[in-house]
């Protein structure tokens, strides 16, 4: 009887720790996965950071110069305002010591190149990036010319009537929502240079050339290195026509004195 029990018993117990290392094997099976799942999403964004970089440049440079001499605010709404950018707080963490090296403004590690900085910020400080709120610059590249900052040498290509027809749409929404005519004066004459500067210049008919309203008059290093040199030499070159001047009083005055000498010589 008790013999017959055992067989039974081992095989009992044999198929409940099959079970139950079955069930754990799903288990871990399903956390490896979640894992990799969050391993692999971690890092990966779907935001272009140099052609951000590009957006942000041109808005810098031919759009906010304006805006600040209209003294007015862009609202957070508008995709053009800085804290919709995914990358700006990353980018103004940069600081460039010289010209082969870069340092983090977040852990001040030094790097030879930009694109080394910007790998660092990928792999190190991906969690200071506002995922949930900003949205990526560089969707807007199309609406505001990025190509012409990006390529050094631009490339002539055949325009591309649908493209062109997209991106006109795109600047005049942005145009719409940036600047509301019916927020005021400052706004509509916003709203206007924004069509002309940006959205007129996509067509395939040619003519129109995009930023045709000028940027931000920036002065060069050698201007100022050569304003700078010229403030230092004025105060010596007055010094050296003084002493030109005083030099030559001195010497007409000992010339009158000799002569009056040679006077009295003669008349004696």
């Amino acid at each position: 009887m008790k013999m017959g029990w055992w067989p039974k018993w081992v095989a009992l117990c044999f198929c409940l720790s099959l079970f139950l290392h079955t069930i754990q094997g799903y288990k871990e099976s399903d956390t490896s996965r979640t894992l990799k799942v969050e391993k692999g999403d971690a890092h990966e964004v779907h935001c272009s950071r140099e052609r951000s970089r590009a957006a942000w440049k041109i808005i810098e440079e031919y759009l906010m110069p304006f805006v600040e001499k209209e003294r007015y605010q862009i609202s957070r709404r508008c995709r053009l305002h800085t804290d919709n950018d995914l990358y700006r707080d990353q980018e103004q963490h940069k600081i460039r010591v010289d010209v082969n090296e870069w340092k983090c403004g977040y852990c001040r590690k030094r790097f030879y190149e930009e694109i080394h900085l910007d790998q660092h910020f990928d792999n190190r400080h991906y969690d200071l990036l506002n995922v949930s709120h900003s949205r990526c610059l560089g969707d807007v590249c199309g609406a505001l010319h990025c190509d012409l900052v990006m390529d050094s040498t631009p490339q002539k290509t055949k325009c591309n009537p649908a493209a062109a027809a997209r991106n006109q749409h795109l600047c005049e929404s942005l145009a719409d929502s940036c600047f509301p005519v019916k927020e005021g004066p400052s706004a509509s004459r916003l709203h206007e240079f924004f069509l002309r500067q940006f959205c007129d210049a996509h067509t395939c008919k040619g003519g129109r050339k995009p930023f045709s309203r000028g940027h931000r008059k920036t002065r060069s290093v050698f201007y100022l290195s050569v304003s700078i040199l010229t403030l230092m030499l004025l105060p010596l070159f007055y010094i050296i026509i003084y002493m030109h001047r005083r030099g030559m009083k001195g010497g007409t005055v000992q010339l009158k004195r000799i002569s009056k000498s040679v006077q009295k010589k003669k008349s004696s």
